[in-house]
């Protein structure tokens, strides 16, 4: 099955959006016309792993993504995934499995998996994509993941409107809660006083949710593998113009 994927060569950009919609597997049985629902969950899947081109995910042996995943790419939608406890595998283009783990999806949730590392180092990190019970369209919402593959925590700070809503330090591979900001353009930064300094300014909009992804090697001037910060948009609150 995985050289199957890896005739597909198309990789999608690392910006893109999906509606935060369950849309999710249900099946119906024509004899007696009752409605079956078959639990099943969305999956986001990223490569940010700066070493690692065209990769693969697979869960218990079952392909995630339809293409591979160049440095930076992602699947650009909440795959339909069956729940219960998963055996994740990401493999390269040598059908070579290079991170391993499980995880145990629940029934009508979103969630992201980061496969992050460097240098024969590698991790899969898969979280919930939650969003406290009092979210309302009146505010955007923002998360960060820190996926520099370096020893020291740098300090991500969000600022809205000219004011600081977050600061705090972010260890590797650690995915923050999504915060609320107002509508318009905010900037992240992530320093850690020697070799991280990076930011990015961009407008995000009330009732849709994004993630940052804070990326790259210390140390490196390529355009694509040297640190910087980039953001994808998630979805839409329901009721939400992006619905």
């Amino acid at each position: 099955m995985k050289n199957v994927f890896f005739s597909l060569l198309k990789s999608i950009p690392v910006l893109g959006a999906v509606v935060l919609t369950a849309g999710l597997l249900s099946a119906c049985n024509k004899k007696d016309a009752v409605s079956t629902h078959i639990p099943a969950s969305g999956l986001m899947v990223f490569n940010l792993a700066p070493d690692k081109e065209g990769i693969g995910v697979a869960l218990s042996g079952n392909l995630v993504n339809n293409s591979p995943l160049s440095y930076t790419s992602f699947n650009g939608i909440y795959q339909n995934i069956y729940t219960g406890t998963r055996t994740i595998e990401s493999f390269d283009l040598r059908d070579s499995v290079f991170a391993s783990s499980s995880f145990t999806f629940e029934d009508n949730n979103f969630y992201s998996l980061f496969v992050t590392g460097y240098n024969g180092v590698y991790k899969n990190i898969t979280v919930k994509d939650d969003i406290d019970s009092n979210a309302n369209v009146d505010k955007a919402y923002i998360r960060y993941i820190n996926a520099i593959p370096d020893s020291s925590a740098p300090v991500v700070t969000i600022t809205s409107g000219g004011t600081n809503v977050a600061q705090a330090p972010a260890s590797f591979t650690s995915v923050s809660d999504f915060i609320p900001v107002e509508g318009g353009e905010i900037k992240i930064a992530a320093t850690n006083g020697s070799n991280i300094a990076t930011d990015r300014s961009f407008t995000v909009e009330n009732g849709k949710l994004y993630t940052a992804l804070i990326i790259g090697v210390p140390g490196s001037t390529d355009s694509i593998k040297k640190i910087q910060v980039r953001y994808i948009l998630n979805g839409s609150l329901p009721n939400s113009s992006g619905k």
